[in-house]
């Protein structure tokens, strides 16, 4: 039979009924086959009593399995809704492959920090990971993960919605947890990552001659900071001005080919300079050896990203659509960066066939770069399942 995935959404509503709604609209789309796996993704009134729509979930689906969590928007089939009362619902059959979920928890300790809850992922077909943003260190465990599971995929997103009191809603089978992170290891099915960026190359490319964590001290020789003045005084008019909307530097992190693509580079903000000392800092550790390149981000080169991005994976199916995809979009993204709703879930539906996808809002987004998993800011990420 293969995968089998249905979605449902309600918007407003009572919290119960509409999760009800939302539920049974997935169920239906499963046919005879059980649910073995939900996630689901709630906002506004749903995180008043959180228990009482995913009561209503377990009611509609009888699944194996459940994840979710607390949503500032929420992402289904062509539309997203980016506030309110909302509740996204993505069920599947995995035709003999696992999900297992697992709750993951912060514990502080002499030497800082203990996380434990997250299975062994070696060997996994991938993971999701949906964390709380305030009590897990989502950069660190994506690092650890890396370093003990190479190449094994995690894609999610950070947890947008809050409650009354300002708190976090997960959601971990039949229980609303507050803090730490949910997540699913799958095993025995075909996930395919898919990142879009969102950020479009420009100028040349730049090898880094001395890096010390986050601080590059020399581009190609020079003074980092000299460096990237004399690249962008030599840009045409147009995409300086592209750059005037925020200054953004790719770093290659799987090197060693002879051309980078625009999907080779992990995108990251500036976030310091010292014109004493001719450096530039930003997020993660720079290598000395490494290739980087100055992008650029708008509606324009997002557009065509994500449009590149899931013709790659359609390929990588033969041409084939998938069984449907679990969605996590960043919250700058939406109405603020392309000026009208709904671009991201309509362009899943153009390239993917209207595939069944369901997803949500992210503060964060995470997915493979390179083959090593980060934390991403304006990027939209798929798991897409193959059938």
């Amino acid at each position: 039979m293969g995968v089998a995935i249905g979605t449902g959404m309600t918007v407003g509503g009572d919290p119960r009924t509409a999760a009800l709604e939302a539920g049974v609209a997935a169920r239906a789309a499963l046919g005879d086959q059980p649910a073995d796996v939900v996630v689901m993704f709630a906002s506004g009134e749903h995180l008043v009593t959180p228990e009482t729509t995913l009561a209503a979930v377990h009611e509609a689906l009888n699944p194996r399995w459940l994840v979710g969590c607390g949503a500032g928007g929420v992402v289904g089939g062509r539309r997203e809704i980016e506030s309110g009362t909302a509740i996204s619902v993505w069920a599947a059959h995995l035709d003999g492959g696992e999900a297992r979920p697992f709750h993951a928890e912060v514990a502080e300790v002499t030497e800082g920090i203990a996380v434990s809850g997250i299975p062994e992922l070696a060997g996994a077909s991938g993971a999701i990971l949906l964390p709380d943003p305030w009590s897990f260190p989502t950069d660190q465990v994506l690092s650890e993960l890396g370093r003990r599971a190479p190449g094994v995929p995690v894609l999610g997103g950070v947890a947008s919605g809050e409650t009354p009191d300002g708190g976090t809603v997960l959601f971990h089978d039949f229980d609303v947890v507050r803090e730490g992170a949910v997540g699913l290891r799958l095993d025995g099915v075909e996930l395919i990552p898919c990142v879009s960026q969102g950020a479009t190359p420009i100028g040349p490319e730049l090898t880094v001659t001395a890096a010390d964590g986050p601080l590059i001290a020399e581009l190609a020789g020079a003074p980092a900071l000299r460096k990237l003045r004399e690249v962008i005084l030599d840009l045409p008019v147009h995409e300086r001005d592209m750059l005037a909307r925020g200054l953004l530097l790719g770093i290659v992190v799987d090197g060693g080919k002879p051309d980078y693509l625009q999907g080779d580079f992990l995108v990251r903000a500036l976030t310091g300079a010292d014109p004493e000392a001719g450096s530039i800092a930003v997020g993660p550790g720079v290598r000395t050896g490494q290739v980087v390149r100055l992008h650029a981000r708008d509606a324009d080169s997002a557009d065509r990203d994500l449009r590149e991005a899931l013709g790659l994976r359609r390929e990588a199916l033969g041409g084939a659509p998938p069984a449907g995809a679990l969605v996590f979009t960043c919250n700058g993204r939406g109405r603020g960066l392309f000026g009208l709703p709904d671009h991201d879930a309509e362009t899943i539906g153009d390239e993917l066939d209207d595939v069944p996808a369901a997803g949500f809002f992210a503060a964060g987004e995470i997915g493979p770069v390179g083959g090593e998993s980060f934390l991403h800011g304006y990027t939209a990420t798929l798991a897409v399942f193959a059938r």
